[in-house]
Parts: C-alpha cells; sequence; structure tokens
C-alpha cells in the first residue's frame, strides 16, 4: 500500500500539488491585499487563523459544496457573528465557546452556507485578543468577511486558469436525464437511499447520480468484453 495514497478520489499527485500552489498563492495573496485596508488597524489581525482552512477546501476540494464562494463568504462572516454575539452575552467564556461553535452550525445550516472554518471563526470571536473582541461585530466584516472575498476572488482565478470548475456547478438535472439509461439510477433513487442512511455525505446529490450512472455504464461495458 502507497505511503501516501490519495484520500479522496480523483486526488492524483498532480491535483495535490495544484492545489498546494493554489493555497500558497491563495494565503499570500490575500494577506497583500487585505494588508492595503486602512481599517484593519490595532490589534486586528491582516487574516484570521480560519482562513487557512477555508484555503484547504477552495483550493484542494473545489468541488465540494462546503468550499462554495458563498458558504466560504457567508459562513465565515454569519458565524463570526454569532460568536461575538456568544461573548457578549455569555459571561463564561467556556460556555460561551461552546455555544458559539453550536449556534454557528445552526446558522450556516439555516442559511445554507455551512463551511467547516466558521466554527473556528466563531471560536476566535470568543477566544481572541482584546482587539477583536473591542471591535465588536465589526470583526466580523473587517478582517474576516474581507478575508473571504479576497480569498474566493483569487481562488475563481486560480482554478480558472488550472481549467479546474470554480464555483463548482453540479451537473444539471437535464445533463443527468441525459446520461441515465433506461432502468438506469436517477436522481430520485439517490433522495430515497440517502433518506436510509445516517451520514452526510459532501458531493451534491446530482454530481453523485451522475458519477454513479456513469460507472454502471463502464460497468456494463465491461461485462459485454
Amino acid at each position: 500500500m502507497p505511503l501516501f495514497r490519495p484520500l479522496l478520489a480523483n486526488a492524483g499527485f498532480g491535483r495535490r500539488l495544484v492545489a498546494c500552489i493554489g493555497a500558497a498563492i491563495g494565503i499570500a495573496l490575500t494577506m497583500v491585499v487585505c494588508s492595503q485596508v486602512p481599517w484593519i488597524e490595532g490589534d486586528l489581525p491582516i487574516i484570521v487563523a480560519p482562513l487557512g482552512a477555508s484555503a484547504v477546501l477552495a483550493f484542494a476540494v473545489p468541488a465540494s459544496p462546503l468550499a462554495q464562494p458563498w458558504p466560504v463568504v457567508g459562513g465565515n462572516i454569519l458565524s463570526t457573528l454569532v460568536g461575538v454575539a456568544a461573548f457578549q452575552a455569555i459571561p463564561n467564556v467556556t460556555v460561551a465557546a461552546g455555544v458559539a461553535v453550536g449556534c454557528a452550525i445552526l446558522a450556516m445550516s439555516l442559511c445554507r452556507c455551512l463551511h467547516p472554518p466558521g466554527g473556528a471563526a466563531a471560536l476566535t470571536a470568543v477566544i481572541g485578543s482584546a482587539g477583536i473582541h473591542d471591535a465588536g461585530y465589526a470583526f466580523a466584516f473587517a478582517p474576516v468577511g474581507i478575508n473571504s472575498i479576497a480569498l474566493v476572488s483569487i481562488g475563481i482565478f486560480y482554478h480558472r486558469m488550472t481549467a479546474l470548475s470554480y464555483p463548482h456547478e453540479p451537473a444539471s438535472p437535464v445533463a443527468v436525464a441525459a446520461a441515465v439509461e433506461p432502468g438506469g439510477i436517477r436522481v430520485e433513487d439517490i433522495d430515497a437511499a440517502l433518506a436510509e442512511t445516517p451520514d452526510a455525505f459532501d458531493i451534491a446529490p446530482e454530481d453523485l447520480t451522475l458519477l454513479l450512472e456513469r460507472a454502471e455504464h463502464f460497468a456494463q461495458a465491461r461485462r459485454k468484453k
């Protein structure tokens, strides 16, 4: 078994290298851009730590629903707002930290912008420096919001230069229907199967349908040989 066998499907060394270069460029340029913003000053950081995790998603798994522009921007900003509210409303930092992350997940889920680094953004608003606490709700927009918008913009440009789709567009119903063979897997079959599964999967149902259908197509072709 290879020591560094890809954890993700279709993620060979070439794709990982492209992701590494993209994340490095994305974070560096985000810092350059945000350092020019005059209202990011004092004890506030030029870039927040959760952006590192956002970069992993945006550059390493750009097809993930969790890595799309709205989850990156909306998830980080909304979660930070929740974190600030929790810090200001709950005197006990330990309790505030737990409430901030839990409520951030709920808020992101309701607003369709679930983004794992958002949990870190909410936590940062609670356990961050005095400058972060003094900034209050403004911290969610500068630097968090500006960081997120800059990273997404750089990601869109970079992925277009490397011929990858970002923002990712899930397979359209028309494309899925055209690919489905008579008696093959359909979107409603995927929905029914997912309804019986307790786990959530990091792939759009339309993409999953098309992938399984194409796999069935190749399986049938192999059996006919």
